[in-house]
C-alpha cells in the first residue's frame, strides 16, 4: 500500500512522492534517492521500496525536479539541488512523525544520499547501490554535448526516452563536487552494494567508496545484477539485504 504525497523542493516547485507504508510491525522509516533521470517509479526505486515496506520499513521515494509527477524544469536542477531535495524529503517525513533512520540511494542518487546524510541528523544508516565515487562520473552520459553546452549554455539532452535540457550550471556543479571528505566523515553506518558486471558505473567506484569510508562499513556484491536492477528478483534481493543489515540502526 502506498500513499501519494507532495512537498516543496529546495528551489520552490512541488515534488511528488509515494510513501510505501510498512506492513505488519513498523520497524522504521527511510528515504530513497533515485538515479540520474530515473524517477520514483523506476524498477530499482519501486521494487526496493515495496520490498522494504513488506518487511516493516516504510519508504518515501520521490521524483526529482521536473521528472515524473514533480513540478519544475529538470534543467534548472543540479547535483546540489538533488542533495538539498533529499534533505527536504527527510525533513518532510519527520514532519509526518516518521523519523528517517535509513537513506538508500541508487546510482547518482547514491552519491546524493552520501552528501545529504550530513544534513540529516536522524539518519543512522546509508545504503548505496551502484553509486559513483564522484558525481562527475555522470559526464559519460552527455560527453558528446559538453563542448556545445560550454559555448551555448545549454543543449537538448535525450536519455531513457526523456527529452531534457542540460545546462552549464549542472556540469559545473558536478565537476566542483568532491565526495571524498563527505564519505570519510559520514559518521553513519554505510553499506556499499555494487554489481561486479555493472557496465554503467564500474565496480571500481565501489572500491573507492569503501576505502574512503570508515567503520561501520560493509560491502555486498550484487552478483549477476545489471546497473538498473531490472532482472528478476535483483531489486528485491538488494532490499532484503538492506533490511537485514539496517536492523540495528532503525
Amino acid at each position: 500500500m502506498a500513499e501519494r504525497v507532495t512537498f516543496p523542493s529546495s528551489s520552490g516547485p512541488t515534488l511528488a512522492g509515494l510513501i510505501d507504508l510498512p506492513q505488519g510491525e513498523t520497524r522504521g522509516w527511510g528515504v530513497f534517492a533515485h538515479g540520474f533521470t530515473l524517477g520514483k517509479d523506476s524498477p530499482a526505486a519501486s521494487r526496493i521500496c515495496k520490498q522494504l515496506a513488506s518487511e516493516g520499513i516504510g519508504m518515501l521515494r520521490f521524483d526529482n525536479l521536473g521528472l515524473g509527477d514533480s513540478e519544475g524544469d529538470w534543467g534548472d536542477g543540479s547535483f546540489s539541488h538533488k542533495v538539498q531535495d533529499t534533505i527536504r524529503a527527510v525533513e518532510f517525513m519527520g514532519g509526518l512523525g516518521h523519523e528517517v533512520r535509513l537513506l538508500v540511494g541508487h546510482s547518482f542518487g547514491g552519491a546524493a544520499a552520501v552528501a545529504a546524510a550530513h544534513g540529516c541528523p536522524s539518519v543512522a544508516a546509508l545504503a548505496s547501490i551502484g553509486a559513483p565515487y564522484q558525481p562527475a562520473h555522470v559526464e559519460h552520459n552527455y560527453d558528446a554535448l559538453v563542448t556545445r553546452i560550454e559555448s551555448d549554455g545549454e543543449a537538448p539532452f535525450l536519455i531513457g526516452g526523456k527529452a531534457l535540457t542540460l545546462r552549464r550550471h549542472f556540469i559545473e556543479d558536478v565537476r566542483s563536487t568532491d565526495l571524498r571528505e563527505r564519505i570519510k566523515t559520514l559518521r553513519r553506518a554505510l553499506l556499499v552494494m555494487h554489481s561486479p558486471t555493472d557496465n554503467t558505473v564500474g565496480i571500481g567506484n565501489a572500491s573507492d567508496i569503501f576505502r574512503a569510508a570508515r567503520h561501520p562499513r560493509s560491502f555486498v556484491s550484487l552478483e549477476g545484477a545489471d546497473h538498473l536492477l531490472t532482472g528478476k528478483n535483483q531489486a528485491a534481493r538488494a532490499a532484503r539485504i538492506i533490511s537485514a543489515w539496517a536492523d540495528p540502526y532503525l
